[in-house]
C-alpha cells in the first residue's frame, strides 16, 4: 500500500505550526480610562492645592494644637467610648441573637422588641434620653438602696450607655447573619454527640460564625468611632467635644475641625488594619478544608478504576 504525504506548506503543517506556537494575547487599548484616571487625578491634585494653599486656614494653628494636651485627652476619651460600647454591645448582641433563634416564644419577642426600639429609634435621641433620664427617674433603686440619677448617669456614662444599647441591636443582627449561615448539620451532629444547645453553640456554632461576623463587625467598630462624636451634644470631653471647646476660644473652628478629622482618620486606618488580619486569619482555616476537599476530588477522581474506565471510553 501507498502512503500519501501532503507536500510542504499546506494546510496540515500549517496547523501543526499552530499548534506548537503559543498564541499571544493583544490587549486591546482602553483609551478611555486613560483619560478618566487623568481626570479624576487632577482633579484631586487641584483640590489639595487649593486646600494647601488657601490663605483662609492657618496651618501654624493645626500643627500646634494637633498634640496638644487637651486634644490628646479626647482622643483617649474616644478610644474609650469605642473599645467599651463596642465590647458591651457585641456580648449583648450575642445574647439578643441566641434570644432570636431560640424556641422560646418570649424570648423571641423579647429579641426582636429590644431590636425593633433601638434600631428604628436615632442614636442621638436615645444619647439625650439617658442624659436626660433624670426627668423621669429622679433616683435609681429601691428604698434605702437608692441612688440620685443625676450623681450616677454622667455625660460619659449616658454615652456609653447610649452607644452600647444601640450597637448591641445591630450587632445582633450581625450574629444572627453569622450564625444562620453555619451549616445546620453541625448543630445536629453535636446534639447527636450529646451536646447541650448551650455547648454547640460556643463550641461548635460560633467559632465557625466568626469568619461571617468579623467583617461586618469590623464595619461596625469603624462607624462607632465615628459616632462618638455625638456626645459632643451632652458634652462628654471626646476627641469632638475637647476641639469644640478650643475652637470657641481662638475662634479657629476649621483648623480645629482639621486636627480632629486628623485623629478620626488616624484611628480608623488603625482599625481596619486589625480588621484586616483578623480576616485572614479566621480564612486561613477556610482555605485549608477547601483545599483538602480539593484534594480529596482529586484523589477521588484519580481511583484506579476510574482511570481504567476513562482511558476505555
Amino acid at each position: 500500500m501507498s502512503s500519501y504525504a501532503d507536500p510542504p506548506g499546506t494546510a496540515s503543517d500549517t496547523a501543526a505550526a499552530a499548534t506548537h506556537e503559543p498564541l499571544k494575547a493583544v490587549p486591546v487599548p482602553r483609551w478611555g480610562q486613560w483619560v478618566a484616571a487623568a481626570v479624576v487625578i487632577a482633579l484631586l491634585a487641584a483640590l489639595v492645592w487649593s486646600v494647601a494653599t488657601n490663605k483662609n486656614i492657618q496651618w501654624s494653628v493645626v500643627g500646634q494644637n494637633l498634640f496638644e494636651g487637651t486634644v490628646l485627652r479626647g482622643l483617649w476619651v474616644t478610644i474609650e467610648l469605642t473599645v467599651l460600647a463596642m465590647v458591651a454591645g457585641i456580648a449583648l448582641g450575642i445574647v439578643l441573637a441566641v434570644m432570636r433563634l431560640s424556641h422560646n416564644r418570649v424570648l423571641r419577642s423579647v429579641s426582636g422588641g429590644y431590636i425593633w426600639l433601638f434600631r428604628g429609634t436615632p442614636v442621638l435621641v436615645q444619647l439625650l434620653v439617658w442624659f436626660n433620664l433624670a426627668l423621669f427617674f429622679p433616683r435609681i433603686g429601691f428604698g434605702a438602696f437608692s441612688a440620685d440619677t443625676n450623681a450616677l448617669i454622667k455625660p460619659f456614662v449616658a454615652a456609653l450607655l447610649a452607644l452600647a444599647l444601640n450597637e448591641a441591636a445591630y450587632m445582633a443582627e450581625v450574629v444572627r447573619g453569622g450564625i444562620l449561615a453555619v451549616d445546620p448539620g453541625q448543630a445536629e451532629a453535636a446534639g447527636a454527640l450529646g451536646m447541650t444547645r448551650g455547648l454547640t453553640m460556643r463550641r461548635i456554632v460560633l467559632p465557625q460564625a466568626m469568619r461571617v461576623i468579623i467583617p461586618p463587625t469590623g464595619n461596625e467598630v469603624v462607624t462607632m468611632l465615628k459616632t462618638t462624636s455625638l456626645v459632643l451634644v451632652v458634652g462628654a470631653g471626646d476627641l469632638l467635644t475637647r476641639t469644640s471647646a478650643i475652637a470657641a476660644k481662638n475662634f479657629a473652628t476649621i483648623e480645629l475641625l482639621l486636627v480632629a478629622s486628623f485623629w478620626y482618620l488616624v484611628l480608623t486606618s488603625v482599625f481596619s488594619f486589625g480588621q484586616a488580619h483578623l480576616e485572614r486569619r479566621f480564612a486561613r482555616g477556610v482555605a485549608g478544608v477547601q483545599a483538602r476537599s480539593l484534594g480529596q476530588r482529586i484523589l477521588a477522581n484519580l481511583k484506579p478504576g476510574r482511570v481504567a474506565g476513562g482511558a476505555a471510553r
